[in-house]
Formats: structure tokens, C-alpha cells, sequence
């Protein structure tokens, strides 16, 4: 036995926790009967309004009337964004109609959306169903069939994207192989919709996680959390019992409290975790325990830092109240950089958190982004510089007190323009033009160096950040009928258009040319940070998701 088996062999073993959550309790459910044939049969194909699934569903109709006329086809749109559930649209299926294809689910969001309603057209309502999404969410679709209790959920694949491609194209899908299975599309409806496809799976029985790992070297257990990638795969501190005491120790709170729950995006099942779980990650991102009560609060707000969007979304953290200085958080220079270990550690502890009390973040799995975001490793976070703004803090704003101690959780951070101070003549225009960077399915936040926040004040006498906001609502503004194009106000805004939600309906009555505003003035937000060594500032496209008070969980 040579001298390093030696060393690997007498290395000290330790206990360390487990940072996973509690995966939800699944309720097994029932599939509709099959049909006996097709033949003299409706079969409604049901858009799920994403991405032209539409154009690839009028190939599906194409393909019936071509090759089995004697089936009736119906297309038919959900009535909402297809995150809704749509119980007048499945009412006509059951009564008018005697199966189903929905999709189709080419997107982190609408892929187990799209399964979710095969589901609930399947188990509440009797109507065999297939799912239609493409490859590359085969892994996200069967998790999402197996939470929902129908593991065995009969889906279809074909090549992903569906965006943007020619008739053509999308009929040589619908005419070629499912690439998961091998075998043709339609065939595969078609034996879904009459037999059944066969496929299952088996459902837990338990919600239980293990509270301790095994007993192991630190080495070994280094190893362990990055291959279980319960890690964001930088050094981590190995949460041991006494570490995370001595974080428990910075709270009140019970150890086996629920604190909340999440999950990485809807329908995917919502995992549960308890004050020690969330000890367990804040001390893997080397926070101190007088952090944890903001940590506890981040993580009450149930918002998830590593959501599965294929936008590639990340979170933006805004502390407020006299917590900022009783840790010794940095609101000045630097504060939206790595200078600052309360900055940087909150941050961190957010996103670990966030994917291993959600079950998991592993791309392809439960974690769609399709080129990822660098701003979610300690997702954006700081203190708002009070001291130096001429209005009214953030969560004063909100409807709490000067003195709470608050945190607030935004979410986009996809889109963001800088600039350099407003220039006397055109800073309105320039203002304007800037606003133009940021996705119209997000919302501006304004993120204000103290001098930029006063030339603001002197240029414009916004001595208010009602004013402030009102101004920026006002210059965000374009021709509708470039607005109604865009992908993103096309996917998320105008479904919920159509069935009378406002502001969005009264838009969608805009003449062509007309201007309509860019954004909801109610979710346009201002935060002043930095140190004023420049004017720069900049406007990142983030929706304020959730305030939380943080004295709630000292």
C-alpha cells in the first residue's frame, strides 16, 4: 500500500448535512380510455399560443386530411396565455370533441404547461390526449407528467425550433421521426390516441430527504456535492452540524420551520424546506449567522434565483432599513461588485438556496436557459444608498416603515443600458432611446448613481420618484403595431390582450401608428446605489416580485 493510499485511508471523516428540500407529495391520477379507431372522430388540436406552435399544428390538420380524411380535425386557441388553465375550451372539447393534440411545448414555461393540460384533459375530463413538444424537453416534460401523477402521459417529439420555420419544414416533422423515440410522428398520435403508448413510470412514495449525508473525507464529500450539483461549482464551505448551529444560532426561528416553498417554474412541483435546510445552504456560501435573517427572508419570498426560463433570467437583490449597516452591507462604491462579503454572501446563499430547496437546477433537466446568465452566481444583490437619495427608499415606497429593516426580490435582469449622466439639451430623448433596450415583458428599474439621481432632480424638478416614474412611463413609448410584433409582447402579453385583461386590451385597440406606452407604470421601479466617483447609471429590465420584512425572522 503505497504512502498516498495511506493518507486517503487515515483521512478524518465527517458529517456533514444535506442541502435538498422536500420533494412534493404526488396524488397518482388516471388516463382516459384509448379509442377504439379514428375514423368518424373529432379531433381537436389545441394551440397553446407560444412560438407558432399554431403553424406546426396546421401540418398536423394538413396531414389528417390528407391521410385520414374520414377524421374531423379542429384547430382551436387556448384563451389565455397558455400558463392559465382553460376550463371553457376543455368543457367543448369533452362535449364536442373525442381527443385531443396540445402544443406545442418548445419552451422552459410552456412545455409543462402544455403538459400539465394534457393532463387535466385526461384525468378531469376523460379526453385521451397527446402532448406535442420538441426533443429538447423530453427530460423537463417527463418530470412534469410525473408530478402532476400521470407519469405514463402519452407525448410526442419533434425537432426543436418551431419558431420561425417555413411550412415546409414543419410538415417534413410532422412526416419524419420523433427524435426521442426513433418513430414516426403520426403514427405515434395516432397508436397514442388508440391504444396508448405504453410508456410509465413509477411515482415516490416517500417526501422524505435525508437530513446528514454519509460520514466521508472532505475531500470525497467535495466531490459528492458537485456531482449531486448541489453547488454553483465555486468553493464551498461543507455545511457541518456545528456550522450550521452556529447559523441557526442567528435566529429565533425553530429549526424545523417551514420557511417555504419553490419550485424552478410552474407545474414542476412545489419542494418544501425548513429553517435548518436554509442554515445549511447560507453557511455552503460562507455566510455569518448574523445574515441569516435576511437569508430567511429571501427565502420566504418563494421566488426562485434559478428559474428554469429559457430567457436565461437571473434575480436582483435590493436591501433597504438599518439592517444595511448592522451587517455592514455596502451601498456606495463598488456596491453592485465583489467588494462587499454581506453583498456577496446573501447573494450567493440566495442562488444555493434556490436550487437545491427546489430540487435541483441541472441544465436540461431543471434548467432550461439556453445560454445562461453570469449575474445569477450572487444574482445582483446590495443595499440602496438612502443616505444619499432625494426621495423616498424602496420599501418606504412599498408601504413599510423608514425603520424596517426590508428585502425586496426582483427578477428579468435579461436586458440592461447604461449611460453617463443627462445632458441638458436631449436628456429626455436619450432617456427615451435607452428605455428602448429593455424587453417590453420585463419592467425598468432604474438603478441611479447619487449624482445621476440629483441631475434627475435639477434637470427635470423630479423631486419625487412618483414623478421619476411617471416620466419614464410616459417615454417609453412606440407605434403599436410595432409593439403587437414583438416575440415576447406576441407570446405574454397579447394572449391576455384578447380576453379583455387590462391596460393590455385597451392597447390592442391602438390604430397602427398610434404610441402606446412600452410598460405598466405600476411596476417601474427606482433605486439609487453607488458611491458618486461618476454619473454612470443604468436601467435593468427587472419586475419587482415580492417584498419581505427581515425583523419577521431575526
Amino acid at each position: 500500500m503505497d504512502d498516498l493510499t495511506n493518507r486517503i485511508e487515515g483521512a478524518a471523516r465527517i458529517t456533514v448535512h444535506n442541502p435538498v428540500g422536500y420533494p412534493p407529495k404526488i396524488t397518482k391520477k388516471t388516463a382516459a380510455p384509448r379509442l377504439e379507431g379514428l375514423d368518424g372522430k373529432v379531433i381537436y388540436l389545441v394551440d397553446c399560443r407560444f412560438d407558432d406552435s399554431i403553424e406546426l399544428l396546421k401540418q398536423v390538420r394538413d396531414w389528417f386530411a390528407e391521410k385520414m380524411p374520414r377524421v374531423e380535425t379542429r384547430m382551436i386557441s387556448l384563451t389565455n396565455y397558455y400558463g392559465h388553465d382553460d376550463p371553457h375550451t376543455w368543457e367543448e372539447i369533452r362535449a364536442k370533441g373525442h381527443a385531443a393534440i396540445v402544443g406545442v411545448g418548445h419552451c422552459s414555461t410552456c412545455a409543462p404547461a402544455v403538459t400539465t393540460h394534457a393532463i387535466t384533459l385526461e384525468n378531469k375530463y376523460g379526453v385521451p390526449t397527446v402532448a406535442l413538444h420538441t426533443d429538447i424537453f423530453d427530460k423537463v416534460v417527463r418530470s412534469t407528467a410525473r408530478v402532476g401523477g400521470l407519469p405514463g402521459l402519452d407525448c410526442v417529439f419533434v425537432p426543436q425550433p418551431v419558431m420561425g420555420k417555413s411550412a415546409a419544414e414543419l410538415r417534413a416533422y410532422v412526416d419524419g421521426a420523433d427524435p426521442v423515440t426513433g418513430r414516426a410522428v403520426m403514427r405515434e398520435i395516432v397508436e397514442a390516441l388508440t391504444q396508448g403508448l405504453g410508456a410509465d413510470a413509477a411515482i415516490p412514495a416517500s417526501r422524505a430527504t435525508p437530513r446528514l449525508c454519509e460520514p466521508d473525507t472532505e475531500d470525497n464529500l467535495r466531490a459528492l456535492f458537485e456531482a449531486n450539483r448541489w453547488t454553483d461549482f465555486l468553493p464551498i464551505v461543507l455545511p457541518t452540524p456545528e456550522r450550521v448551529a452556529a447559523m441557526l444560532a442567528g435566529t429565533k426561528r425553530r429549526p424545523d420551520e417551514v420557511v417555504g416553498r419553490m419550485q424552478p417554474t410552474a407545474n414542476r412541483g412545489l419542494w418544501e424546506y425548513t429553517v435548518e435546510k436554509v442554515a445549511v445552504n447560507a453557511v455552503m456560501a460562507g455566510a455569518k449567522p448574523e445574515y441569516f435573517p435576511l437569508i430567511l427572508a429571501l427565502a420566504h419570498a418563494e421566488i426562485s434565483a434559478r428559474q428554469s426560463t429559457s430567457s436565461s433570467g437571473a434575480a436582483m437583490v435590493v436591501v433597504n432599513g438599518p439592517i444595511r449597516d448592522e451587517i455592514g452591507m455596502n451601498s456606495g462604491i463598488g456596491a453592485m461588485g465583489p467588494y462587499n462579503h454581506a453583498n456577496a454572501t446573501i447573494g450567493r446563499a440566495f442562488g444555493l438556496l434556490s436550487q437545491n430547496l427546489q430540487g435541483g437546477s441541472v441544465p436540461g433537466e431543471t434548467f432550461m436557459g439556453s445560454q445562461g446568465n453570469n449575474l445569477a452566481y450572487n444574482n445582483v444583490t446590495f443595499a440602496e444608498n438612502e443616505e444619499r437619495s432625494p426621495w423616498t427608499p424602496l420599501h418606504v415606497q412599498q408601504g413599510f416603515d423608514k425603520g424596517d429593516s426590508v428585502v425586496s426580490v426582483f427578477y428579468g435582469c435579461r436586458s440592461q443600458t447604461s449611460g453617463l449622466g443627462l445632458r441638458e439639451t436631449h436628456w429626455r430623448e436619450h432617456v427615451a432611446d435607452m428605455l428602448t433596450g429593455i424587453d417590453p415583458n420585463s419592467a425598468p428599474c432604474l438603478l441611479l448613481d447619487p449624482i445621476t439621481a440629483r441631475q434627475f432632480l435639477d434637470r427635470g424638478n423630479l423631486d419625487t420618484k412618483e414623478k421619476l416614474i411617471r416620466f419614464v412611463w410616459e417615454s417609453a413609448r412606440m407605434p403599436a403595431a410595432r409593439y403587437w410584433d414583438l416575440q415576447l409582447v406576441q407570446n405574454y402579453i397579447y394572449p391576455r390582450a384578447t380576453c379583455g385583461e387590462e391596460p393590455h386590451a385597451t392597447k390592442l385597440k391602438a390604430a397602427p401608428d398610434e404610441l402606446i406606452n412600452t410598460f405598466q407604470e405600476s411596476e417601474i421601479n427606482v433605486v439609487v446605489v453607488g458611491g458618486g466617483t461618476n454619473g454612470y447609471w443604468s436601467i435593468m429590465g427587472a419586475r419587482r416580485r415580492k417584498s419581505v420584512k427581515v425583523d419577521d425572522w431575526r
